[in-house]
């Protein structure tokens, strides 16, 4: 069982909710994981919106008038009084998630709302999930910087492997490489570097990268894909995945997938080498 965190700087679009999306999902399908897929996001469905289309909630008109306080609410909005009463428990958590593929991929969405109540809900993202951790298989958290540099730090720590989500930008990969070595859960036995929307033909290419980073351990990729994309924004990331699983080897979706599947073979590699170190 392991929390393995998706982080990134902050400082530029990395494309890193997109990221972990597309690995859990691969994940869910072609391993028999119990996954859990975590948002620490205020008032951002970008990961929601890959899997469900956003319903308009009804409205029940009464007396005194319209009620919109008729659905309960999920993931860590639904939390919120559990947290209170110190008495999470793992059956707390998956009842308050959304089922992707049953039995395999869950997802707990972030919260949306008051920003008073968000600074006092986050603090209790590290007991969370480190009860999740022992009811999942693999706990994939999507780090988002609203959360503060103390949660993170706190989350960071806490986690088996730490997914640096960089661009091929040069400004991206120095200035990751001047943060890393203030922070001690960047350091490269706990993280691995991933380079999202990515470009083959860069002269950033993943070669030429890990010569000019120095960097021993191997660094994946998920490539620009439009038919991804597309897909995060219409709700059908699962079905794409579904549809994807027929494709010949040499379909223009080919090296997407085969980035993808490269990626999470190092994600579990690295993690069984951690153990072994332990």
């Amino acid at each position: 069982m392991s929390i393995v965190t998706f982080w990134s700087d902050g400082k530029e679009q990395t494309g890193k909710t997109a990221s972990i999306v597309a690995v859990a999902t691969y994940m869910a399908i072609q391993h028999n994981y119990k996954v859990l897929l975590v948002s620490t996001s205020f008032n951002d469905k970008t990961m929601e919106n890959c899997f469900w289309k956003e319903k308009k909630q009804k409205t029940n008109f009464g007396l005194f008038g319209p009620n919109t306080n008729i659905a309960m609410a999920n993931g860590m909005e639904g939390l919120s009084k559990i947290i209170k009463s110190n008495k999470i428990a793992p059956e707390n958590i998956t009842n308050y998630t959304k089922i992707v593929f049953k039995d395999t991929l869950e997802v707990l969405t972030g919260y949306t709302g008051d920003k008073v109540k968000y600074d006092e809900i986050k603090l209790a993202y590290p007991s969370v999930l480190n009860i999740a951790n022992r009811y999942y298989d693999i706990v994939l958290v999507d780090l988002d910087n609203n959360i503060g540099a103390n949660i993170a730090n706190e989350i960071l720590d806490m986690s088996n492997l730490v997914v640096v989500n960089l661009t091929q930008r040069l400004s991206s990969i120095d200035r990751f490489l001047s943060i890393r070595e203030e922070v001690q859960a960047l350091k490269a036995k706990k993280s691995l570097l991933l380079f999202n929307k990515y470009d083959k033909y860069s002269k950033y290419s993943i070669k030429n990268i890990s010569r000019y980073m120095g960097e021993r351990n191997k660094v994946s990729t998920i490539p620009y894909n439009t038919l991804f994309f597309e897909a995060c924004e219409e709700a059908k990331v699962p079905d794409l995945f579904l549809k994807l699983r027929k494709i010949e080897e040499n379909d223009r979706n080919g090296f997407f997938l085969a980035e993808i599947r490269r990626t999470l073979e190092n994600i579990i590699y690295r993690l069984q080498d951690l153990q072994m170190r332990m």
